[in-house]
């Protein structure tokens, strides 16, 4: 993008500016060049080399290239954008210099794997469509319909993944408990596009965005409650409400509402000290703090310890931004630091509301020789229904 250099002299292309301009919607500009970003970014905590997010944003102000592999390292965790004095929406930058490099085809090879995976089966992990709602084979869950209290669109991973398969059982488990009416829309429900949208690809993910909201809008979707913070985010603040009366929830904001409500109740004590991971797309990305932990302190017995760096300062455990299906060499794992945060409030369990930190945050666990498992709120609830703490099953590639 740079047109000339003569010695520390860069002369710009008028051009790429605009174009790099036209894509962030010189969001960057107000950026003054403090390096708060960059002192935040949680890569300095685990590479001697930092990740310049002050450079980057600069380079989007300026439109120079030179974006590199630390374009495709951020995990859009927002950890930057919480503590910005001007109120730069890195994390959109980030995404709108990626969408840049996939014009130029500069993206990393195994993301365009990703991206062909969404295109023909309509999930990210290359798994038939036909098989999306074999979880559910022995659940007799209904077809959404239109007279349904809530549309529980499961998602990609705990559609795929057996260990997330878990959580999506336990939800339906805790929906019937609470007599709530619900479907799904079983094997005909669309990948959401959130893994295509946060590596930057904008015009396929609208595509699939557009797709998706006329298909809410003709199965008359008003309340849609997800199993992953990543899926609410989308729909929350990417998709349209076409019908006016489509409103997205996470499971948590939801569980936490039949509790306030007297339709879901926990009369077993669970005696179990847990420490709660927020998750980033719930909690930075959505301010859903309080729901999951008003949630595990219904239920008798159970004592919540925070961790040291918890709510907005909590720390990412790696697996946002794409990264899920990018490689992170050892040594260089967030959710490393972060068990041992966990450990260190000498908790029984580690307790979180996202499929993705559960993968994280187990193996980090595991490879640790820390020997505390990682439970999904939904799990901890539903073992307080019958007050019979379950085993933590290992974490595993999707099957």
């Amino acid at each position: 993008m740079v047109e000339e250099k003569v010695g520390d002299v860069l002369t710009l292309d008028d051009r790429a500016w605009e174009q790099v301009v036209q894509a962030t919607g010189g969001a960057a500009a107000p950026c003054y060049q403090c390096g708060v970003c960059t002192a935040s970014c949680p890569w300095g905590l685990v590479k001697q080399e930092p990740i310049s997010v002050r450079k980057l944003i600069h380079s989007a102000q300026l439109g120079v290239d030179g974006w590199g592999d630390a374009l495709w390292l951020c995990t859009t965790c927002g950890l930057c954008e919480e503590r910005c004095p001007r109120g730069v929406p890195i994390t959109d930058v980030i995404r709108s210099l990626r969408g840049v490099s996939w014009r130029q085809r500069q993206e990393p090879a195994e993301l365009r794997t990703l991206l062909w995976g969404v295109y023909w089966d309509s999930n990210p992990w290359g798994r038939p469509p036909s098989q999306r709602n074999q979880w559910a084979s022995d659940l007799d869950l209904p077809r959404f319909s239109a007279e349904d209290e809530v549309l529980y669109y499961v998602g990609c991973t705990a559609s795929y993944d057996r260990r997330m398969q878990k959580i999506a059982r336990s939800l339906v488990t805790l929906f019937r408990e609470a007599g709530v009416r619900f479907g799904t829309l079983g094997d005909d429900e669309p990948c959401c596009g959130e893994s295509v949208a946060s590596v930057g690809n904008r015009e396929y993910a609208q595509e699939i965005i557009d797709r998706n909201a006329k298909l809410f809008e003709n199965e008359g979707v008003a309340t849609v409650v997800t199993t992953s913070p990543h899926c609410f985010e989308m729909f929350a603040r990417r998709y349209p409400n076409l019908s006016g009366r489509f409103k997205p929830l996470h499971y948590t904001q939801y569980l936490s509402q039949l509790i306030s409500q007297g339709r879901l109740s926990f009369d077993h004590e669970l005696p179990m000290r847990v420490t709660y991971h927020d998750p980033c797309y719930l909690g930075r990305h959505s301010g859903v703090y309080d729901e999951p932990r008003r949630i595990l302190e219904a239920i008798p017995g159970i004592e919540l310890v925070e961790m040291d760096h918890n709510r907005a300062e909590a720390l990412c455990c790696g697996g946002g931004g794409g990264r899920m299906w990018t490689e992170t060499a050892a040594g260089e794992r967030f959710a490393d630091l972060r068990a041992i945060e966990a450990a260190e409030t000498k908790a029984e369990a580690l307790v979180t509301a996202c499929s993705f930190c559960i993968s994280c945050l187990d193996d980090s666990l595991k490879t640790s020789g820390m020997e505390m498992p990682v439970f999904d709120v939904s799990e901890v609830a539903v073992m307080a229904l019958s007050a019979k703490p379950a085993e933590a099953e290992p974490v595993g590639a999707p099957v």
